[in-house]
C-alpha cells in the first residue's frame, strides 16, 4: 500500500502518463477559463468605439487667417489616397516677404507641437509673407498608440463653448499602413544604422525617397514642399521626457546658428529657460540636419517637456499630458537626476504650447530683422504670459 502511494504520487517521466485531475479541479479550471475568456471579449469590445474614433481627424478650425489648404500629396503626387497625405494650412499676407514652415505631429504623441500648430491655424494673421502649417505631419501615427505605453486614446481642452478633443498618437506610422519591420534600419545615402522600428519614425526618414518606405515616401513630399515653396525656415516642433539630455531646447543645422542663438538670448530675456544646441553632422534622417543639408531653409527643431514620454513617470492619464504633474518625477528633480527642474506644479500643456508659440513668434520676428525682404510678420499669435493666465482653451474656436 505504501509503494502503491509513493508510485502515484512521484512525477512521471517525460512522456509518462499524468494521473488523472479530481473533476472538481477541472470544472473550475474550466470556469476560470471561460470567465477569462468573457472578460478579454467584454474589454475588446468596450475598445472598438476608442480605436474608431482615432480613424477620424480632430476638429481643427480654420481662423480668419487661412488663405489656402491644400494636400501633403501636392507635392508628391504618388502619397494621395494613402495613410500618409496630410492638410497643408497656408497662411499668406497681403506684403511680400518671406516663408516658413511650421511641423507639429511629426511625433503624434508629442502633444504640445501637435496644439501648438492648431493654434496658429485657428488665431495667426499674416500681413507680410507666408505661413505654411501641418498639424499632423504625419498622419499615419495618429490612428494608433505605442503599444505598451499606457496613453491616452485623446485628451480634452476646456473652451468657453466646451470641451475639444485631440488624439494623442504614436511616435511611428501605424504598423498596419508599414510593416514589417526589418532588424536593422539602414538610411539611404548615409548608411546610418537604426533599430528596426525606427524604420517607422518620421524624424529618422529624412531627406526621403520617392520609391521608399510609406514613412520616406512622408518625408520626401516634405523635402519637395520646401523646395517648391521656397521655404526660408523650417521649424520643426517636437516634445521629449524630462530625463532626455536635450529637452527644453532648440537644435539648430550650422546654417541657422546666428538666428538661433539670437532667439535663444530673446527667449531667455524674456524669462524663458532654453538651451541650444547644434545639429550633430554625423547624426541622418533628422529634420534639422536634413532639411539644412537637402534644401536653402534654415532648419530649426524645438523641444519641450513631456512628462507622458518618461520612463520614470507614475501613472499615464490625459491628466499626465494635459497638467503634466507627477509626483515621481518630482522626486527625481531633487535628486538632480533630470536634464530640467520639475517643480510640484508640473510642466502642463499649456506652458509647453506657450514656450513652443514664443519661439516661432520670436523667429519670424528675427528673421525679418535679419533678412528683411524674408519677413514673416504674425499678428494674433497669443502671448507667452496670456496662455498661461487664460489658458489654452482660450485660444481655440
Amino acid at each position: 500500500m505504501l509503494r502503491s502511494l509513493a508510485t502515484h504520487n512521484q512525477l512521471p517521466s517525460a512522456g509518462g502518463l499524468q494521473p488523472a485531475l479530481p473533476g472538481s479541479i477541472l470544472k473550475a479550471g474550466k470556469a476560470t477559463g471561460v470567465i477569462a475568456l468573457a472578460g478579454a471579449c467584454l474589454i475588446s469590445i468596450l475598445a472598438v468605439p476608442g480605436f474608431r474614433a482615432m480613424k477620424q481627424q480632430d476638429l481643427i478650425v480654420p481662423g480668419p487667417g487661412v488663405t489656402r489648404r491644400i494636400q501633403l500629396s501636392a507635392y508628391f503626387p504618388p502619397l494621395a489616397a494613402t495613410p500618409g497625405d496630410t492638410p497643408v494650412i497656408i497662411l499668406e499676407g497681403k506684403n511680400p516677404g518671406g516663408t516658413i514652415l511650421v511641423l507639429g505631429g511629426t511625433h503624434g504623441d508629442e502633444t504640445a507641437g501637435y496644439l501648438s500648430a492648431v493654434v496658429l491655424i485657428e488665431q495667426a494673421r499674416v500681413q507680410s509673407g507666408r505661413l505654411i502649417v501641418v498639424p499632423r505631419a504625419n498622419a499615419s501615427g495618429f490612428t494608433h498608440n505605442m503599444p505598451q505605453e499606457g496613453h491616452p486614446q485623446r485628451i480634452a481642452i476646456e473652451t468657453a463653448h466646451g470641451p475639444r478633443y485631440f488624439t494623442c498618437g504614436a511616435r511611428v506610422t501605424n504598423p498596419i499602413h508599414q510593416w514589417p519591420d526589418p532588424q536593422v534600419y539602414t538610411l539611404a545615402g548615409s548608411g546610418q544604422k537604426l533599430s528596426g522600428i525606427e524604420t517607422r519614425n518620421l524624424n529618422r526618414a529624412y531627406p526621403g525617397r520617392p520609391d521608399g518606405t510609406l514613412t520616406e515616401r512622408i518625408a520626401y513630399a516634405f523635402t519637395s514642399l520646401i523646395l517648391r515653396e521656397k521655404v526660408d525656415l523650417a521649424l520643426d516642433l517636437h516634445e521629449a521626457s524630462p530625463e532626455y539630455p536635450v529637452v527644453n531646447t532648440i537644435v539648430a543645422h550650422e546654417r541657422a546658428t546666428d538666428l538661433a542663438a539670437l532667439i535663444n538670448m530673446n527667449l531667455q530675456a524674456a524669462g524663458i529657460a532654453i538651451g541650444l544646441e547644434a545639429s550633430p553632422r554625423n547624426l541622418h534622417g533628422l529634420s534639422h540636419r536634413e532639411w539644412g543639408d537637402a534644401t536653402p531653409a534654415l532648419a530649426i527643431l524645438m523641444e519641450s517637456t513631456n512628462p507622458a514620454q518618461g520612463r520614470l513617470r507614475g501613472r499615464t492619464s490625459d491628466t499626465l499630458v494635459t497638467e503634466g504633474m507627477d509626483r515621481y518625477y518630482v522626486r527625481a528633480s531633487m535628486r538632480n537626476k533630470l536634464s530640467v527642474p520639475f517643480p510640484e506644479s508640473g510642466w502642463p500643456l499649456r506652458l509647453r504650447v506657450a514656450r513652443h508659440l514664443a519661439g516661432v513668434t520670436e523667429f519670424a520676428k528675427s528673421l525679418g530683422e535679419l533678412m528683411p525682404d524674408k519677413t514673416v510678420a504674425l499678428r494674433g499669435v497669443p502671448e507667452y504670459s496670456s496662455i498661461l493666465s487664460q489658458g489654452l482653451g482660450s485660444f481655440l474656436r
